[in-house]
């Protein structure tokens, strides 16, 4: 059986190839994706070759994309978690139509109601909710969600679900300020308008959101955060700031005014067992789960586009140009088969 897979080869070159797939070991299981869910920002990073990505350190190939959802399609002879047929979340995989996995990893879709298409944003929402988790919001204290791609859209929505209020947004984009109010957010402003600092803090109660979730990854960003933000409050760092290419007055901004950053990537989770803050991936892919088959978390409305595989050079070469493209881009590997 012959399956396929995207690939960076170098500098703004995606292609989509083609590979034998093999049968699992004993303790594993081969996966068939139905869906991948690409993550613009850090997917443009390496496509571009930015510092801080897997392409800097450790150059070309780069084999994108670690969030999608699919279905077992054989299972190696010791696995009993899992059967032939079973649906399942599918992190770390890539942008490909079959991956092999150690079964004990592979976490099973056990609510028959969920749509594969809404289970794919299951493990790039478990980054939401780590940032969101660690700022320990208590019900009743403002939030600030700094950018309004894939993480900030769902962001905005645990936050609220957290007890935040108001949640508030900034973006550069117009649609996408507007999805954030679709979302929820009681007010969206662009970085760039005229005194943003005064009416970020206007739309907070005049002191300042009292937590902010900061996803951009742009270093300037992170410093308005620091004028705009509530005293002694905190910023969790969600997004990845590649380049510090704007200076930081820590002892004005942080030190003095008794404010906390924390770092919230994804590598800083739980493994074994969630404690408050930090959930483990598969207690957050049963959160979301929850949530979207509840009704209370949206993911429809962050899909700007689902596309063949076979468009991946289009879709890249556009991402690359791109400084805030569009939140939601979906590979559907079906229109392959």
């Amino acid at each position: 059986m012959t399956g396929s897979y995207v690939v960076f080869e170098s500098i703004g070159q995606a292609l989509l190839k083609t590979f034998e797939v093999t049968q699992p070991l004993a303790d594993e299981v081969l996966l068939e994706s139905d869906y991948t869910v690409i993550s613009a920002g850090t997917e443009r990073a390496n496509l571009i070759n930015l510092p801080n990505t897997g392409t800097d350190e450790n150059g070309f190939p780069f084999f994108p994309g670690y969030c999608g959802a699919g279905r077992v399609i054989a299972a190696g002879k010791d696995v009993t978690n899992l059967k032939v047929g079973d649906r399942v979340i599918i992190a770390w995989g890539g942008h490909r139509s079959h991956t092999i996995k150690k079964a004990q990893t592979v976490f099973k879709i056990e609510d028959d109601s969920i749509d594969l298409l809404d289970a794919a944003f299951a493990h790039i929402a478990s980054f939401s909710f780590l940032g969101v988790r660690k700022l320990k919001i208590e019900l009743g204290e403002s939030a600030m969600i700094a950018g309004m791609g894939i993480l900030g859209a769902f962001a905005v929505q645990i936050a609220s679900l957290s007890g935040a209020i108001p949640v508030v947004v900034s973006d550069f984009d117009p649609v996408r300020r507007d999805l954030a109010l679709k979302l929820g957010a009681a007010a969206a402003f662009s970085p760039d308008e005229e005194n943003f600092v005064g009416k970020v803090k206007a739309a907070t109660g005049g002191r300042g959101p009292d937590a902010v979730v900061e996803v951009t990854g742009s270093a300037r960003a992170l410093q308005q955060a620091l004028e705009y933000i509530a005293w002694e409050g905190r910023i969790s760092l969600l997004g990845c700031t590649r380049v510090s290419d704007v200076p930081v007055d820590f002892y004005k901004y942080v030190h003095r005014r008794g404010i906390s950053l924390i770092g919230a990537h994804t590598f800083t989770r739980a493994k074994q067992e969630s404690t408050p803050g930090r959930w483990t991936e598969h207690d957050d892919y049963r959160t979301f789960l929850k949530l979207v088959a509840a009704g209370k978390l949206q993911t429809r409305p962050l899909i700007s586009e689902i596309v063949s595989p076979e468009a991946a050079h289009a879709v890249y070469a556009r991402l690359g140009e791109t400084k805030n493209p569009p939140p939601g881009i979906i590979f559907d590997w079906n229109k392959i088969r």
